[in-house]
């Protein structure tokens, strides 16, 4: 069902504690503390939130506030979906010059600069007492860790969920399939190269004729004496 177009008369319709609610609640998105933070009371937050919430007007407020918030901010799915991209797959030989030695912060790239967790700059002298001279500087860069971005990258384009289907235990499949009537899953499979062959009607293995003969003879011995 397409969403409600926002009507941009839904504010005018709000109390002065609604219009509270509904800035409070662009805070953090929970319901029960931006009706406390509005000034209604804390035995009744949660109560009063959800009803707010479930007010046309109110949500029609909430949508519009939200979208004006995300212009003010240029925050959307698309730069925060560029962001985690950049935390999980930033090449550290960037940091570095043709030489080996570290570029300075102003001379990388956006890309590369988004993975700079933290730097450490410690001063180095030589010598001792009235000898002691400055020689420079090391910088230590703390860089972000790729791990959690690539995996949020891959829930993202759904890449466990494929891999969970190709983990399947066939045990587990077999007995769902069973659960949910598909009795198709029980249907022999043809030429079975373990399933016993039957012989020819009228006809019977020779093993079988054999074992039947000395029996006979065996009959036959005991009626001779």
């Amino acid at each position: 069902m397409p969403r409600k177009p926002l009507n941009p008369d839904s504010l005018k319709r709000l109390t002065s504690r609604q219009q509270r609610f509904v800035e409070e609640y662009l805070v953090d998105l929970n319901a029960t503390q931006a009706a406390r933070r509005a000034g209604y009371s804390a035995r009744s937050a949660y109560a009063r939130g959800s009803e707010l919430l479930q007010s046309l007007h109110i949500r029609e407020a909430v949508q519009k506030a939200r979208a004006e918030q995300q212009v003010r901010t240029r925050i959307n799915a698309d730069r925060i979906l560029l962001e985690i991209a950049r935390l999980a797959l930033y090449d550290p030989r960037k940091f570095f010059d043709a030489e080996g030695s570290p570029l300075r912060i102003t001379d990388l790239d956006a890309d590369t600069a988004a993975a700079l967790n933290g730097i450490e700059v410690v001063e180095q002298y030589t010598g001792r007492g009235a000898e002691r001279q400055f020689v420079g500087f090391v910088k230590k860069y703390k860089l972000v860790d790729k791990g959690p971005n690539l995996d949020r990258l891959m829930k993202h384009l759904g890449l466990y969920s494929a891999d969970n289907r190709q983990r399947t235990d066939p045990l587990e499949t077999l007995l769902q399939a069973i659960a949910g009537g598909n009795s198709s899953v029980l249907r022999p499979v043809p030429q079975d190269p373990e399933r016993p062959t039957e012989a020819p009607a009228g006809e019977r293995p020779a093993e079988e004729e054999g074992e039947e003969s000395c029996m006979d003879e065996d009959e036959e011995g005991q009626g001779g004496e």
